[in-house]
């Protein structure tokens, strides 16, 4: 009774096991499928107009995170490289005191960006609300994405999922701590799957508002 009381239990972890896999493992497997060929070094990637830099958390003091500082970073060589004209700072402001598009604009500036080439997106509060506003609001039809590789691919896959043409470059400049980096992989493993969601089935609204287009007399549609 107890040695079939365990072989029950033993299948029942085992399907549990299997359906994860199903569940998470293979949207991750499809967007890394679909993201590869889009993905460039900075010095390889085609010119385009816009580098979108994804927001990423801020420290204490306000200012970037270390994984924020390298998306930053890795945008700001895009443009003095000639790989873009302007940079569009996309993250989470729904808080007086936390402000991530304004620490990035701060911090591009602090590297030599001038301040007329920065474009501030402050209601980029995931992935999906950046590529939605990004075509909705900003008026892009195509862009360079920059992200660490473990975010880029469901960046790329959700951005073309909602029409826009896009490349994507990696920020990976430092070696991260491991345990973090461990938990973002892991938390990666779920957005994807509500990234596929989103972008095949729900179609959820971002906050939207006024057009604001980057450049004069592309006039954006919102979805």
């Amino acid at each position: 009774m107890v040695k079939k009381l365990f072989n029950m239990i033993l299948h029942v972890v085992l399907w549990c096991i299997i359906g994860a896999v199903i569940l998470f493992g293979l949207p991750r497997l499809v967007t890394g499928i679909l993201s590869h060929p889009k993905e460039y070094s900075t010095e390889a990637v085609p010119v385009d107009k816009v580098a979108i830099v994804f927001g990423a958390g801020l420290q204490r003091d306000g200012t970037p995170s270390p994984i924020l500082q390298d998306r930053v970073g890795t945008a700001v060589r895009l443009y003095f490289a000639g790989k873009v004209q302007k940079l569009l700072m996309s993250g989470d402001n729904r808080f007086v005191d936390y402000n991530e598009p304004g620490s990035m604009k701060e911090y591009a500036i602090s590297l030599g960006v001038p301040a007329e080439d920065i474009v501030l997106d402050y209601a980029g509060r995931r992935t999906y609300d950046t590529c939605y506003r990004a075509k909705a609001i900003f008026g892009l039809d195509e862009a360079i994405l920059v992200t660490q590789g473990y975010h880029l691919p469901r960046a790329l896959f959700t951005c073309a999922g909602l029409g826009l043409n896009v490349t994507g470059v990696k920020s990976d400049m430092r070696v991260y701590d491991t345990h973090g980096q461990l938990i973002r992989q892991a938390r990666e493993l779920a957005a994807t799957t509500v990234a596929l969601w989103q972008v095949w089935i729900s179609h959820p609204l971002p906050v939207l508002g006024d057009p604001e287009p980057i450049f004069p007399g592309e006039q954006p549609t919102n979805q």
